[in-house]
């Protein structure tokens, strides 16, 4: 009962803020709406569709010809309940990181049955439970549910809402090793933004856990995965009649094209940038957000597919062009599969803090800006230089924290070098 009930009150909360004078304000948020989910580009993007006109011609619309085609349908068919769409998305997402980490959660724990016998004494505190069973799922789903950032993408209309709900598909094929629907989910996803294309990678490497030919099943994965994606282009391809749109949807992503500012790296850099310097930086910011973390997490984490997962999402967000509060409240919801290795995170309260209290300045700097005309383009990217040092933050705690786990339970709690205890320290 108290499941349902928070459901409606989270569903509410979504409803109460979208029908509200704060609706609007939220919408043109630079936090919430980039160039390539805002809804407004999205409508803007559907009109000239519907009147003949091709939306990849001009610099406005850069989202895939699938959103194109759902929005349209939307204000020629259900107009009236688009705020209700949107969050029925939300729910779909809630309710499908609910069951994928149910799954996910079981699997951890039967890998550690496994290895029990190999765990040093005094280890129990670091081993996942069996409560964990039952509530580490409602703690995933209670963590995207009532996510402040969620709640503002989803109130906020942006086609983020889809990427997540999409993702949240993809982990719930994942979980239950469906290699197809995962690798469509993740196909549809890559179409709206190129960057979760790495997470197929441990897709794969979890999928081909339970098969003989792990080797195989990897390549299958990987080719059901390029086909889907190939797929997808080509029914575009039919939507729109030519190929107009990958300059426009991936060629805009790459290039970063549009410096307008937002949560991320990119634009300050580029705006200072040398143009004959700026190919190169682009080429090496593109590298960092996609493959540069890729090859070292997944010889590492290979034998961990979930981990890597929950890495290279939260890194592909941090380091992307175009990020929003929505895509940090995805990487975000799937902390608390972690929670045995939490007693190693240090840093938990500091990140928290600043992530805070940089949501909270963010807002307010970028009004000194652009209205007050008090401050520059300085101030707003230092908020957001630390609200992502705070995310990289996160990530590097989670991961060593993750390595000490695993140190401790073949070694023990309690480690002596020449009597005295030892520290484990990141150097």
């Amino acid at each position: 009962m108290k499941w349902y009930i928070s459901i409606t009150l989270g569903a509410a909360v979504r409803y109460m803020l979208m029908n509200s004078d704060y609706a609007v304000t939220i919408q043109n948020r630079v936090e919430v709406a980039t160039p390539l989910n805002s809804w407004k580009r999205a409508v803007e993007g559907a009109y000239l569709y519907a009147n003949g006109t091709n939306p990849y011609d001009s610099d406005l619309y850069h989202q895939n010809a699938l959103v194109l085609v759902s929005v349209w349908y939307l204000f020629q068919q259900a107009a009236s309940i688009i705020a209700m769409t949107f969050i029925q998305l939300e729910v779909g997402t809630i309710l499908m990181l609910k069951v994928a980490a149910a799954v996910f959660i079981k699997e951890l724990y039967s890998k550690q049955l496994k290895r029990s016998r190999s765990f040093a004494k005094g280890t129990k505190e670091l081993q996942i439970s069996k409560d964990d069973l039952e509530y580490i799922p409602y703690y995933v789903a209670l963590a995207y549910m009532f996510n402040p950032y969620s709640i503002l993408n989803c109130v906020g209309q942006t086609t983020t809402v889809l990427s997540n709900f999409l993702l949240a598909l993809f982990l719930l094929g994942t979980s239950y090793r469906l290699r197809i629907i995962a690798c469509v989910a993740l196909a549809l996803e890559t179409q709206i933004n190129i960057y979760p294309c790495v997470l197929i990678i441990p897709s794969a490497l979890f999928i081909a856990e339970h098969d003989k030919n792990k080797t195989l099943s990897i390549i299958a994965t990987c080719l059901t995965f390029l086909l889907a994606f190939l797929a997808v282009n080509g029914a575009a391809f039919g939507i729109i009649g030519d190929w107009s749109f990958l300059d426009a949807t991936y060629g805009f992503i790459l290039n970063s094209r549009d410096l307008q500012p937002n949560i991320g790296l990119f634009w300050y850099f580029f705006t200072e940038m040398f143009d004959h310097f700026r190919t190169l930086f682009l080429c090496t910011f593109q590298i960092n957000a996609t493959v540069l973390y890729l090859f070292p997490l997944t010889f590492k984490l290979h034998k961990e597919p979930i981990m890597l997962m929950t890495m290279l999402l939260a890194l592909g967000v941090v380091f992307r062009p175009y990020p929003c509060v929505g895509d940090i409240s995805m990487y975000l919801s799937l902390l608390p599969l972690w929670k045995s290795i939490s007693k190693f995170m240090g840093h938990n309260f500091i990140v928290g803090a600043t992530m805070l209290v940089t949501s909270v300045l963010g807002p307010t700097v970028w009004h000194l800006w652009i209205y007050s005309n008090s401050a520059n383009a300085n101030f707003y990217f230092g908020v957001t230089l630390v609200f992502c040092t705070a995310q990289i933050f996160l990530i590097t705690d989670l991961f060593f924290a993750y390595i000490k786990r695993e140190f401790c339970l073949k070694n023990g709690m309690h480690i002596t070098i020449d009597g005295k205890e030892a520290r484990i320290a990141l150097e």
